[in-house]
Parts: structure tokens; C-alpha cells; sequence
């Protein structure tokens, strides 16, 4: 039976290398690229087929920051597909990324430069800002559009794969602004909360069959790791990086490398996955690729405080979607 995956921000980076590690797994898969600019889109899709050539790609227009564009995609990937086997949550936004330079040096030189590399504490952040439909641009985008995704295509669903972050942590999270309207960590604070989301989802949605997971790519080199720091910081630093890799495990670098444990999890029985885990892409000095469990620092009853918050939200997000499609409707009468 062909199986059916579909992977949010597939057009680059850890994306697109999951989509090439996957079709050379099974040649019979069909594969949807669910992105934003579809210009980039086809031109992923062309390169897939270009090593792939009788490989199934269909394309799907989705921005996951955008209420109606989420609602409007699933609308059309529900009238195409009777199931997904595979939902990847991957698409993710750190916009305005500010590096504290004091503390980056200094730290490149501390014996504690592999921490600040892989979780950029102390040295990262970001300035947010509203979306057209009032919600931060961070969290709805992170966040809460693939949770809207999801609960939109849930009767199609088994297997859900978030894209999460060693940067994801509790203490850049507050259940009292839980959109980050007041920090500036939003990055953290959106990969803590879907760290969360996931292990509510298990708890909601295992006995039903849907099954969530999550994942850290570890340190890859894609266009959001090259937006923190200018083109000539990374020419410096990248030789120190590589330096850095034979000690280290998390320090994966490349696309390929980083959707390792996006391609791992596609090869188990969900029913065998710890919930609370997150399941790290890491690399040996000698570049061995494998796939690591590591507990999370979540709580059952924070994560299911956070779902009641959510689903509270969606339905206030869709009462103003309808309000404003019947206005729409009335002006076009008019």
C-alpha cells in the first residue's frame, strides 16, 4: 500500500533532506511538500525528481502562520488523500534573531562553547511581532498553525513528527503568556511549548491511534542558522565548528545529518516510542549518524493545561474567521 507523507517546510534545509533520505527508503512513497512560496517548492520538487525520477511529489501551497491559508490547505489535502500516513511538522520561523556578541565570544572561548552552540542560551534573541490575524508571528507559525493543521486533518492521521529544538526550554515559557508576547525568546518558548503539545497529544490521542513524537536535529547549518550571524561570521567560526564536532555528538551541521532522527522514527512502531522522550540527531567524530532518546522537561499536567489553552484558542480563531467570511459575503452582495 502506498503510504502518504506529508512534511511541513519541505522546500530546504532538514526539510528537504528528509524528503530525499525518505523516497530513497521507499521509491513507492507519495511525498507532499507542504510550503509557503511554491516557487521554492517546485524547485525542490524538481531536484527530488531529479535523483528520483519515478518518485510521487505532489505540492501543496501552505503558510502555517496564517489562520486561513492552514484551513484552506487542509481543505484541499482532505480532498485529495483518504489518510496521512505520516504528518511532519517541520516548517519553523526565528525572525529578527539579535546575537549578544559580548557573550558569544566570550563563550566560543569557555569550556562551556558546546552548550552555548547547541541551545544558544544566554546569547539569542528575537524580536516578534503580530500576524495579520493578531497572534504572534513566532507562536502561530511554530505552533499553533500545526496544531490547527492537525486538528483539522485528525481523522486522517497516525503519526505525527514535530521538529523541535535544543534551544526548547521551560524557562522561556510562561502558560500566562503563552503566545511570548512579552519576552524575547519566542524561538524557545514556541519549541518548548510543542515539546508539550506533543506529549498532551499522546495522552488525548494514543487510544484513538494518532501517535506524536519529537525530534532535535541538533546544530545544522540551514538558512535559519545562517540568518543569526553574518555570511563572514560563519567563514570565521566554521573551521572552530568543525574542530568542535570530533568532541561533540550534537554538533550534526548538515541538513542531511540533522533529519536523521525525522528518517528514524519513520521506521518505528509508535506503539514502542517513549512520549516523553525527544529523539536527538546526533553524529560521531567519525560521522556516524544515529538516533538518541532524551527525556524532556515537561510535565503531564502543564502539557494538558497548555491543550485546554490551545483548543480555547482555536475556537476564538475560528469564530472570528466566520465573522469575517460573512462580512466578506455581505460586502460582495452589496
Amino acid at each position: 500500500m502506498e503510504r502518504v507523507v506529508l512534511i511541513t517546510g519541505a522546500n530546504s534545509g532538514i526539510g528537504l533532506a528528509l524528503c530525499e533520505r525518505l523516497l530513497t527508503e521507499d521509491s513507492q512513497l507519495r511525498l507532499c511538500l507542504a510550503c509557503r512560496n511554491m516557487q521554492r517548492a517546485e524547485a525542490a520538487r524538481s531536484a527530488l525528481l531529479t535523483s528520483h525520477s519515478n518518485a510521487h511529489v505532489d505540492l501543496l501551497q501552505l503558510d502555517v502562520g496564517s489562520v486561513q491559508s492552514v484551513l484552506s490547505a487542509a481543505q484541499e489535502v482532505k480532498a485529495r488523500y483518504n489518510r496521512i500516513d505520516f504528518l511532519y511538522l517541520n516548517a519553523g520561523i526565528m525572525p529578527n534573531p539579535q546575537l549578544d556578541l559580548n557573550a558569544f565570544f566570550k563563550g566560543l572561548f569557555s569550556r562551556n562553547v558546546v552548550r552555548m552552540f547547541a541551545t544558544a542560551e544566554g546569547i539569542l534573541t528575537q524580536q516578534d511581532r503580530l500576524n495579520s490575524d493578531g497572534l504572534q508571528e513566532v507562536f502561530a507559525t511554530n505552533l499553533f498553525g500545526h496544531f490547527l493543521l492537525i486538528r483539522e486533518l485528525e481523522p486522517l492521521l497516525s503519526r505525527l513528527v514535530w521538529t523541535s529544538s535544543s534551544n526548547a526550554r521551560r524557562s522561556a515559557f510562561s502558560m500566562e503568556d503563552m503566545q511570548h508576547r512579552e519576552g524575547r525568546e519566542s524561538y524557545s518558548s514556541s519549541k518548548y511549548a510543542s515539546d508539550m503539545l506533543s506529549l498532551a497529544l499522546n495522552r488525548q490521542k494514543n487510544s484513538q491511534g494518532l501517535f506524536s513524537s519529537v525530534i532535535c536535529p541538533g546544530l545544522v547549518m540551514t538558512n535559519l542558522t545562517y540568518g543569526i550571524l553574518p555570511s563572514f561570521f560563519w567563514t570565521l567560526i566554521m573551521p572552530v565548528m568543525w574542530l568542535i564536532r570530533i568532541f561533540t555528538n550534537t554538533f550534526t551541521l548538515t541538513p542531511h545529518n540533522g533529519a536523521e532522527a525525522l528518517h528514524w522514527l519513520f521506521l518505528q512502531n509508535p506503539e514502542s516510542l517513549d512520549p516523553r522522550a525527544k529523539y536527538h540527531s546526533l553524529t560521531s567524530g567519525l560521522g556516524t549518524n544515529y538516533t538518541q532518546p532524551r527525556q524532556m522537561d515537561i510535565d503531564e499536567g502543564t502539557s494538558d493545561v497548555l491543550y485546554s489553552k490551545l483548543l480555547e484558542l482555536e475556537k476564538e480563531v475560528r469564530r472570528k474567521q466566520s465573522e469575517e467570511n460573512a462580512d466578506e459575503e455581505i460586502s460582495a452582495v452589496k
